[in-house]
């Protein structure tokens, strides 16, 4: 019997009930591959996220209910959070060697900021399987590394998107990043759907900005961005766009403590 402390924080947000929720979990020493797996299915959140001690820096994975993914927005700032505020971490700034390569968090007065990948979507030829799958024809389609953006023309028909997910899954695609540009308020909107890897609809999605902010930045000639995630949780977050990087900016807060009791 193993047993792991797991903590529950939502992520892009200053309140609980918001923003997206990812289970941590600090580890002494590695899990197998199929019992990190088996945790997150049972935790049946888009993301739990395991990490581990590495010199003065930290090695970090992340699953969703239904596979291991290489780039983690929302866990990746929900680990930084906890290790600041909870577990200690004296320094301004953590290092995560990932999937994805060495990640940066730096502490800023309120909240973070996430050095990421930065992934510049390449037009594409509109997918009627796809375009049907959404249930609304987008008016442009791009290729953003595994993910597929679409562009809707404004917030009005971003929220009354349905997916058929059943369909949205056999999609060869790894996540749907569905965006419309912005108003007074905010830069631009957007939604992410992953059913194929088990998250029908992501609350708040960080490495979706990767491709979000390279995207807008260059309609519209600016390279900072206030963006908001408008799922029923919804989420902020600032992007700054780099020549090689994406900066994110978020905020956190602790949901829940609990005790995971494993039968290895």
């Amino acid at each position: 019997m193993t047993e792991l402390d797991c903590y529950t924080i939502d992520a892009f947000t200053d309140r609980v009930f918001h923003g997206n929720p990812a289970a941590v979990i600090p580890l002494e020493h590695t899990l197998e591959d199929a019992q990190m797996q088996a945790i997150a299915m049972e935790n049946n959140l888009s993301e739990t996220a395991f990490f581990l001690p590495q010199g003065d820096d930290f090695h970090l994975r992340w699953f969703t209910p239904g596979t291991e993914v290489k780039l983690c927005g929302h866990a990746t700032l929900a680990t930084a959070h906890l290790l600041f505020t909870e577990l200690g971490h004296t320094s301004e700034q953590i290092t995560f060697h990932t999937l994805s390569g060495p990640l940066t968090v730096e502490r800023l007065p309120r909240g973070y900021r996430m050095r990421f990948p930065r992934r510049d979507p390449q037009p594409a030829t509109l997918d009627p399987y796809l375009c049907a799958a959404m249930g609304s024809k987008p008016e442009e389609q791009w290729q953003a590394g595994e993910d597929t953006l679409l562009l809707y023309p404004d917030k009005q028909q971003l929220d009354a998107l349905q997916p058929d997910f059943a369909r949205l899954a056999e999609v060869d695609t790894r996540g749907i990043i569905a965006t419309a540009p912005g108003d007074d308020e905010y830069d631009f909107y957007s939604r992410f759907f992953a059913p194929a890897v088990g998250v029908n609809e992501d609350p708040v999605t960080g490495s979706a900005h990767c491709a979000l902010a390279p995207f807008w930045a260059q309609r519209l000639k600016q390279a900072t961005l206030h963006a908001m995630q408008r799922s029923a949780r919804q989420g902020w977050l600032h992007c700054t766009l780099l020549d090689d990087a994406v900066l994110l900016e978020g905020q956190a807060v602790l949901y829940a403590r609990s005790r995971l009791q494993l039968p290895f």
